[in-house]
C-alpha cells in the first residue's frame, strides 16, 4: 500500500508538471497572437489613413491601398471540393478584411475594382461591393426614363452562354447589354454542340476564338464559370454555377434592400436584421448573398430544414435555425428561397405540404417579424410552397419585381466596369490587373 501511495504521488505531480507547463505554452501562444493581431490594425489604420506605404506580401502599394496578394486584401479560402460533387458544405471564399475602408472612398481607377472577371463575392472586398453598388444607380436613373439606352459598349460583342434554363438573368443580362449598345448574342446549351458530346473546356477555346468582349456563363457545375475564365482573354460574368455562387443577384438584392430602406448612395447595410429562409444546402444564391450581406454589415440569420442546413456554416457569420418563427423576430428583411429540387439527390422533406406547414411564408408567419418588414425572393417562386400569393403580391411589402429592375441595372454596372480596360478608359487601360 505505501508503494501504491506514493507511485500515485508520484503520478500526480508529473501530471501537475505537465499541464502546468501546456497552460504556460498556451498563455504564450495567446500572447504572441494577440500582438500580431494589434500590430495588424496597426498597420491596417495606417493604410486607410493613407499617411504610410505599407506593402503587402507581394510588396506592391498604390496610394493608401493593398493590392496583390495580401492577406489583407486577398479571400481566404476555407474549402474546395471537385466539380459536381454535392456532398460540399461551404465551397465558397470569404473576404477577410481586418478594417473596412472609410465610406464614399475608393482607391482611382482600376484599383478601385481590380479583378478582371466576377467568378463570386467572395473574391470582393466591402469596398469594391460597395462600389458596384453605387456604380449601379446611374442606371437605375437611366433605366426609369423614356429613353434608355447608352452606347458606352457600342462596337463590343458580348455572348451569354447559358448551359442552364433561365428566364430572369438571361434577359437581364441581355437587356443590359443591349441598353449598353453592345452586340449581344445568346448562345442555349440545348442547341448547341454541347449536346453532341463537346467539353466544356472545347466551347471555351470555340468563344474565345470569336473575340467576344464580354462572356456570362451559367452552368450547373460548381466551379465551371472559374474554369472557363482560365482559358479565354476576356473578362468573364457568373451568372451562377451549381451550388457555388451567383454573384449579380446578390448585389442587386443589396440594392434593393438599400433602396426600399431609403439609404443613400455609398452606404452599407450595417444593423439591417435579414432573415434568409429555404433549401440553403444546394442554393448558390444563398451563399452569395450571406456573403454579401455580412461584408455589408447586416445581421442574417439563416433558416432551414436539419437536412437542408450547411453543416458548420456559422463560419460565414450567419446565424442558424431550424424553427422558423424564431428566425423571424426582429427581421426586417425576409428572404425566402425555393427547393432545388433539380440538384437534391435523394428526399430531403417528408412532403411539399409539411414543409409549407414548418417554412412556408405566410401573412400570419410573417407578423412575426418586425411591422414593416419587406419580403424578397429571387424567383421563380413556388407559390403555396415557400411563400404565399398573398405575401408574394403584397404592394407595400413585397419586393420582388423591384429586385427583377435592380437586376439590370447591376449587371449594367458590371459589364461596364468589366469591359473598362478593353475600351480604354483612362486609369483604367494601363493599371495592374488581378486575375481571379
Amino acid at each position: 500500500p505505501r508503494f501504491l501511495f506514493h507511485y500515485w504521488a508520484i503520478k500526480r505531480q508529473i501530471e501537475r508538471a505537465i499541464l502546468h507547463r501546456a497552460r504556460r505554452r498556451s498563455e504564450g501562444q495567446r500572447r504572441k497572437q494577440a500582438a500580431k493581431k494589434q500590430q495588424e490594425e496597426q498597420q491596417d489604420e495606417a493604410v486607410l489613413d493613407g499617411d504610410e506605404d505599407i506593402p503587402d506580401e507581394a510588396g506592391k502599394f498604390h496610394g493608401g491601398y493593398l493590392v496583390g496578394h495580401g492577406p489583407r486584401c486577398q479571400p481566404k479560402h476555407l474549402s474546395r471540393a471537385p466539380l459536381g460533387d454535392t456532398s460540399l458544405v461551404l465551397m465558397i471564399e470569404v473576404p477577410h478584411i481586418s478594417a473596412p475602408l472609410p465610406l464614399g472612398r475608393y482607391p482611382v481607377g482600376r484599383l478601385a475594382f481590380p479583378h478582371r472577371d466576377l467568378n463570386g463575392i467572395g473574391q470582393l472586398a466591402r469596398h469594391e461591393i460597395l462600389f458596384l453598388l453605387d456604380e449601379a444607380e446611374q442606371w437605375v436613373t437611366l433605366n426609369r426614363k423614356p429613353q434608355k439606352r447608352a452606347d458606352l459598349l457600342a462596337g463590343l460583342t458580348i455572348i451569354n452562354a447559358f448551359f442552364e434554363n433561365s428566364t430572369r438573368t438571361l434577359l437581364s443580362f441581355e437587356i443590359a447589354g443591349k441598353r449598353l449598345g453592345a452586340d449581344v448574342v445568346n448562345m442555349h446549351a440545348a442547341t448547341s454542340s454541347v449536346k453532341k458530346g463537346e467539353t466544356l473546356i472545347d466551347t471555351a477555346m470555340t468563344l474565345n476564338a470569336m473575340r467576344a468582349d464580354a462572356i456570362v456563363i451559367r452552368h450547373a457545375s460548381s466551379g465551371a464559370v472559374r474554369l472557363i475564365a482560365e482559358k479565354v482573354d476576356c473578362p468573364v460574368l457568373n451568372a451562377g454555377d451549381g451550388q457555388h455562387e451567383h454573384p449579380t443577384q446578390a448585389l442587386l438584392d443589396a440594392l434593393t434592400i438599400r433602396h426600399a430602406l431609403g439609404l443613400p448612395p455609398q452606404s452599407d447595410l450595417n444593423g439591417v436584421r435579414v432573415t434568409i429562409c429555404g433549401d440553403l444546402l444546394h442554393s448558390r444564391v444563398a451563399r452569395s448573398n450571406m456573403l454579401a450581406l455580412t461584408a455589408l454589415g447586416a445581421d442574417v440569420n439563416v433558416c432551414a430544414p436539419p437536412a437542408l442546413m450547411p453543416a458548420e456554416i456559422e463560419a460565414m457569420g450567419v446565424t442558424p435555425f431550424t424553427d422558423f418563427n424564431a428566425a423571424l423576430k426582429g427581421a426586417q428583411v425576409v428572404m425566402m428561397l425555393r427547393l432545388q429540387q433539380e440538384r437534391m439527390e435523394g428526399q430531403f422533406i417528408p412532403s411539399p405540404r409539411e414543409y409549407r406547414h414548418l417554412y412556408g411564408l405566410t401573412l400570419d408567419r410573417l407578423a412575426r417579424a418586425e411591422p414593416d418588414a419587406l419580403v424578397m425572393h429571387p424567383g421563380p417562386m413556388n407559390r403555396g410552397i415557400e411563400i404565399d400569393s398573398q405575401v408574394a403580391d403584397h404592394v407595400s411589402r413585397s419586393l420582388i419585381t423591384r429586385q427583377v429592375e435592380s437586376g439590370v441595372a447591376i449587371r449594367m454596372a458590371c459589364l461596364d466596369v468589366l469591359t473598362r480596360r478593353s475600351r480604354g478608359v483612362p486609369g483604367w487601360a494601363d493599371a495592374p490587373e488581378m486575375l481571379p
